[in-house]
């Protein structure tokens, strides 16, 4: 199987769902001309042409309405908001307007839109750039929150967003982008939503994690297999919903858990889903749940700084490690 990029896997999850429906089209700041800021929408405006590939002002609040306007009459949006920081800026839009029109209606009406996103620390990025606020948006009954982690994922987890009926908050990490991985070549596959993926089977512990943490607890699970422990590793891809089925079964498996994200510990979704543990599966725990997270502190600036306020594969490893 051929490998591609993350930000391929998403343009040409783009590219596909445009050809095959015209209904759907693309609106955002930069992402006609400029083929947006990661280059996930390059070469769009010229196939679909500025119809469809919609460069907007820089007004969250504006592309956000627009994309729920166009729906409510029959479109299929994909807004970008160029990062999830930014989101804030329309939160109004997507937290009372998107995700509660379909309920307010008593069913009548659908809003299938998709916000791109784009989260994480990068590199020199600030306080106001580098954010993973997935456990905002996962706090809002009516949205759906996706964060894949690889290619793969990547462009089957677009594809089904784009043709659900449902508002979708879609974020990418920043740092994946350049990744690579296997993607089927002419192949029409969707993941469906709410299924979460075993990225590694392991018998000794479990550790859930998402979006470019699974791609740092799949390094320190590689370390940890040389010292003789064995590490299942589960992706969750999507926390809204969650597919707690998954979860559980791994967790009743090893007897252990170490929950990993980038975002901050206090009020992360990591908590959630010890809790959720806790309250359907205490009694096959070993050990007490461990959460390996970024600090409560906004990210520094300077790159070496931003990047010790977040996870690393040494601190899964040391996280594992305390409970075993």
């Amino acid at each position: 199987m051929r490998e591609i990029k993350y930000r391929e896997a998403i343009s040409e999850a783009l590219r596909e769902e445009m050809s095959r429906d015209e209904r759907v089209f693309l609106i955002g700041e930069d992402v006609g001309q400029f083929g947006g800021v990661f280059q996930a929408t390059a070469s769009l405006l010229e196939s679909f042409g500025a119809s469809r590939v919609v460069d907007t002002p820089i007004s969250e609040q504006a592309i956000v309405g627009s994309a729920l306007g166009a729906a409510l009459v029959g479109l299929r949006p994909v807004a970008e908001i160029m990062f999830v920081d930014f989101t804030s800026m329309a939160m109004d839009q997507i937290a009372n307007q998107c995700a509660k029109f379909h309920f307010m209606t008593g069913g009548q009406a659908i809003v299938p839109v998709v916000i791109r996103t784009q989260g994480g620390v990068g590199f020199g990025d600030a306080a106001q750039h580098s954010q993973s606020l997935e456990a905002w948006h996962a706090h809002i009954p009516g949205l759906k929150v996706v964060l894949p982690s690889t290619p793969f994922d990547a462009k089957g987890l677009l594809k089904a967003s784009i043709r659900d009926d449902n508002p979708i908050v879609f974020i990418e990490h920043k740092l994946l982008y350049l990744t690579e991985g296997p993607v089927p070549q002419n192949d029409d596959y969707i993941i469906p939503i709410g299924k979460a993926d075993i990225k590694r089977q392991g018998q000794d512990i479990t550790i859930i994690a998402w979006s470019k943490m699974v791609i740092d607890s799949l390094e320190a699970a590689n370390e940890l297999e040389k010292e003789g422990i064995d590490v299942e590793v589960v992706d969750v891809r999507t926390l809204k919903p969650l597919d707690l089925e998954t979860i559980l079964k791994s967790v009743k498996k090893t007897g252990k858990v170490v929950i990993v994200h980038e975002a901050c510990k206090t009020g992360g979704f990591g908590g959630e889903i010890a809790a959720l543990i806790v309250e359907n599966a205490f009694d096959y725990l070993d050990a007490p749940i461990k959460r390996v997270t970024g600090l409560d502190t906004p990210i520094p600036y300077a790159s070496q700084l931003s990047h010790a306020v977040i996870p690393n594969p040494d601190e899964i490893i040391r996280g594992v490690k305390e409970l075993i």
